[in-house]
């Protein structure tokens, strides 16, 4: 059964199958972002009072009157092509991209993508949705079907995110990441909870979790298919302090790493959080036999805690003396670099 997309065309139809027999009442406005489009009669007529302008002007004006009705599919070359402003994926995966270009191979590029005039160059346009399509063309070669809508930035997001739900095609964090990054392009809730479909309090959510962590690092291990909320919410809860975090993207770095699949970077990530957290370890320095300070390590702070009836005045001595300390191990540490 053939699917009809967010603009009345048939998204599923079959390779050949026309994409011009809907009509303009067949256009659903996208969450009440739909703006008026210029109006005129059948391209039929269209040309009858063009006999002074050229014919180059007259096939584009043509063309512009017939795609204003969200309607029409053409062909791209996809080197005109730009991503959507605002990233919703973390890369393709290699083995899901060569299935696509087998499929497409074998029957043609059934799904058209959509596409605006890019706003800021002429004569190329913009991705709404379609980016793996887009890159299996990319590697097979030749033109990419389309559909060109003149679409607001609004409108561009949520029939970016809309098609992907439809297709459940983006991960956890894809969604996650791609919520926090349309907030803070200064969308409003309402767009962003009409692009990824759900409502105040699980938006919040997101957000509130993709801020927690670097953006390196989700960008570095990339969609991670197989975790969820939960599984990145412990690894937040790992991240808690500067120190960690700074140990996290020094992981992210390492050959080892960047080798792994996208679930496999996941996973080697989390246990390595995991494993490596230190013991606090607790001591005593005596003096005289008498325990005058204790000793506390963690992983981020130690603490040496002076015994004032043991030895009065002693911490007092220490605290004066800070700076000259701190003099003679800058001293020190200069002396045994290499």
């Amino acid at each position: 059964m053939a699917r009809k997309n967010i603009f009345g065309a048939d998204t599923d139809a079959p390779a050949g199958a026309s994409a011009e027999t809907g009509s303009l009442t067949d256009v659903r406005p996208l969450a009440n972002l739909d703006r008026p489009l210029r109006r005129s009669g059948p391209v039929g007529a269209f040309s009858q009072s063009l006999g002074s302008i050229s014919e180059k002007a007259q096939r584009a004006a043509d063309l512009e009157k017939q795609l204003a009705h969200g309607q029409t599919v053409v062909e791209l070359d996809p080197s005109l092509i730009d991503s959507s402003f605002v990233p919703d994926r973390l890369g393709i995966d290699p083995e899901s991209l060569n299935s696509l270009v087998g499929q497409i191979r074998e029957h043609g590029q059934q799904v058209p993508i959509l596409v605006r005039p890019h706003p800021d160059a002429e004569g190329r346009y913009q991705v709404a949705y379609g980016h793996r399509r887009l890159a299996a063309i990319r590697k097979i070669g030749g033109p990419i079907k389309a559909v060109i809508r003149p679409l607001t930035d609004e409108q561009l997001v949520v029939s970016q995110g809309q098609e992907n739900n439809a297709r459940t095609d983006l991960s956890y964090i894809e969604r996650t990441f791609f919520a926090l990054r349309l907030e803070r392009r200064g969308f409003s809730r309402d767009i962003i909870m009409s692009s990824l479909g759900v409502d105040k309090a699980a938006l919040s959510r997101m957000i509130a979790l993709a801020s927690r962590l670097p953006d390196a690092l989700i960008e570095a291990i990339g969609p991670a298919p197989s975790f969820g909320r939960t599984r990145w919410a412990e690894v937040a809860d790992l991240l808690d302090n500067a120190l960690k975090k700074a140990r996290a993207l020094k992981l992210i770095h390492a050959d080892a790493f960047k080798a792994l699949s996208s679930d496999g970077r996941f996973e080697h990530l989390f246990e390595q959080l995991r494993a490596t957290k230190p013991k606090p370890r607790s001591g005593e320095w005596r003096a005289d036999g008498a325990r005058a300070v204790k000793v506390t390590e963690t992983e981020s702070q130690l603490t040496l805690n002076f015994n004032k009836a043991a030895v009065p005045k002693f911490g007092a001595f220490v605290e004066k003396r800070l700076d000259r300390l701190y003099e003679e191990f800058l001293k020190e540490n200069e002396e045994l670099e290499p």
